[in-house]
């Protein structure tokens, strides 16, 4: 990789009600307030100008930054060294326990404090609403400023001089000064003692949950760093996941591909799930699994691909009047995805439900209220099994009978089957037998045999990484000549020397795609891992690492060549992909774990899993 690469030189910092990035000059560059898909309060990140800014700025100017995490923890720091002296800010946003509940307010706390020598600084707190276009009146108290415009009181409360911030003047850092700036309740309490107790709470809540983590010790530090991220992303009052921070972040530059990813995928459930229960981190997959059950119970024909952090549909995708990333536009909010057919969606949620029923650690309340939402998503599976949809990658204008939606009918019959099994229920099981075997062959007729592989659909003779999961979970014998042809055909057409993966190389609605998508290369990893190829695995992966920022985080798509980071950051797929990696091989090198763990049978067919005498 280049050294001039371009990166997010972004930290994430947030308490599961909110969210902000900041860069290493100590810029507040995005945080959206009251949820994770509101509108931003500062959103310099998507436009200088009508962005506003939360910033610390030393009157000598910046001569070097760092910039890191208090270790374990979602707390951050940003060193400023200046020609007269050396400043560290403190952000973080509250979360311990309180009461038996967890205290996460709606606030963002900034100490600023001096390292060595008196550096002079000026605090700048510029807020915006409704995505720039509205700029609040600024009305002073006795120790703090009100915005005035917003649906609820936003106040910055400091030990501060109002006169400073009021008129942009610098002054002399000679003590540690505090800035809390809240939503609706504002801080009524004492400002130094406060900001100092809730940051030593703060920093004891993170490094207790990383100790309950149960995470190996191989690549331990990237794979924490990872769990922390997707923590961050969780809306704790609904258990929602979403995808990632921000919204029209590009996938390369000039590409159009400019999406909002602050929405909650059903898609990305099967694969989250995943890495949280292999964390042991149970608070969050049964949060997380009640919100997919709540919008199962909720649901009217169709399960659309994609919901709101409160489990709703009623978000529209537009265009917003914003310069763009790096001049990059449409600025975009709200996502078109939630009108698309895509149904391997029904096969997702069952995948994401089966751990109420097979893990015994998990509460058992949900167990019987589910049996009728499992034989919903099982009738809508046979539906739509010989229906095109607009697949994985979310074609806005074409539609084919998906490889990988196969994939996911098959997966959630055969996790119906299980299920059907806790219920005793025979009229499920024989149900989901009929559909699992007619998955599977709607899987085999995606494959060419002049290929040696199975295709993105049906209808085409073209390669997609989602095929990936033929091996890693288990349809494909992972030893099986049919496997190892199907893994080479895809290594061949998508891999780049690097070890990164396109997820497919022909055009779609946007022309080809020109940056490698990370979460696909993590698949290659656990796929090279499945079949054996174990060292090949530990490499790429530990090179795949290199492509992270300066803490640790991932963005959505990489560029081949230079190894920049682009796409919506950080990306939860990405990190998600990272664990389920590391675990993969970690479980590799003790012994196999699939999600659907079965003994192979080529009765049918060479490589493909039978599982009709093993159900």
């Amino acid at each position: 990789m280049k050294p001039d690469r371009h990166t997010y030189n972004l930290g994430l910092i947030g308490n599961c009600s909110y969210q902000a990035l900041i860069d290493t000059r100590a810029r507040v560059q995005w945080l959206c307030w009251p949820r994770f898909d509101s509108s931003f309060i500062f959103g310099g990140l998507l436009d200088e100008d009508k962005g506003g800014t939360f910033s610390v700025i030393p009157d000598m100017g910046i001569v070097d930054s760092r910039q890191y995490y208090i270790k374990n923890t979602n707390v951050l720091c940003t060193e400023l060294e200046t020609e007269d002296g050396c400043l560290k800010v403190t952000d973080f946003a509250p979360r311990f326990e309180n009461f038996d509940r967890h205290y996460r307010p709606l606030m963002l706390v900034r100490k600023i404090e001096a390292v060595h020598g008196m550096p002079r600084i000026r605090v700048v707190c510029d807020p915006r609403g409704e995505y720039g276009a509205m700029q609040p009146q600024v009305l002073s108290g006795s120790s703090h400023l009100r915005y005035e415009g917003y649906e609820q009181p936003v106040r910055l409360t400091t030990n501060v001089s109002l006169h400073y911030l009021l008129n942009n003047k610098s002054f002399q850092l000679n003590e540690p000064v505090y800035l809390f700036l809240t939503w609706g309740v504002p801080l009524e309490g004492p400002i130094v003692s406060t900001a100092e107790s809730f940051l030593s709470k703060t920093i004891a809540y993170w490094q207790d949950w990383v100790r309950h983590c149960t995470i190996g010790p191989l690549w331990q530090e990237a794979v924490i760093r990872s769990a922390l991220t997707l923590k961050l992303h969780q809306f704790e009052d609904t258990g929602a996941i979403t995808a990632s921070t921000t919204t029209s972040l590009p996938e390369h530059p000039g590409s159009g591909r400019n999406w909002d990813y602050r929405y909650c995928w059903m898609r990305d459930s099967y694969y989250t799930l995943n890495a949280l229960s292999a964390i042991g981190q149970f608070e969050e997959l049964e949060k997380y699994s009640n919100y997919i059950e709540n919008i199962s119970v909720n649901r009217h024909l169709r399960y659309n691909p994609v919901y709101n952090i409160v489990g709703r549909e009623d978000f529209d995708e537009r265009i917003l009047d914003l310069q763009g990333y790096l001049g990059n536009r449409p600025v975009r909010v709200g996502n078109q995805a939630k009108e698309h057919i895509q149904n391997d969606v029904y096969g997702q949620m069952l995948v994401s439900i089966l751990p109420l029923y097979t893990d015994e650690r998990l509460s058992t309340a949900g167990r019987q209220r589910s049996t009728d939402i499992v034989m919903d998503l099982l009738n809508n599976i046979a539906n739509t099994m010989d229906e095109p949809d607009a697949g994985l990658w979310e074609l806005r204008n074409m539609s084919f009978r998906h490889c990988y939606t196969f994939q996911f009918h098959w997966a959630g019959a055969s996790a119906a089957l299980k299920i059907a099994r806790h219920l005793q229920d025979d009229n499920m099981y024989n149900y989901a037998i009929k559909l699992r075997d007619e998955a599977a062959r709607q899987i085999e007729r995606c494959y060419k045999p002049s290929l040696k592989a199975y295709t993105s659909s049906i209808e085409s003779d073209r390669l997609d990484a989602s095929q990936l999961h033929l091996i890693t979970m288990n349809y494909l014998d992972p030893q099986s000549p049919r496997a190892q042809g199907h893994l080479q055909a895809l290594e061949k057409e998508l891999r780049t020397n690097e070890g990164l993966f396109y997820r497919y190389k022909h055009e779609d609605d946007f022309g080809k795609p020109q940056s490698t998508f990370l979460i696909c290369a993590y698949w290659y990893v656990e796929a090279l891992a499945a079949v054996g190829r174990l060292r090949e695995a530990s490499e790429i992966f530990e090179h795949l690492l290199g492509f992270t920022n300066h803490l640790g985080l991932h963005s959505e798509d990489i560029d081949a060549e230079t190894g920049s980071q682009w796409g919506n950051f950080p990306q939860t797929y990405s990190h998600v992909g990272l664990m389920n990696a590391a675990f993969k091989i970690a479980l590799k090198l003790d012994k196999p774990n699939f999600l659907i763990e079965e003994k192979p049978d080529d009765k049918d067919f060479k490589g493909v899993r039978n599982k009709e005498n093993h159900a």
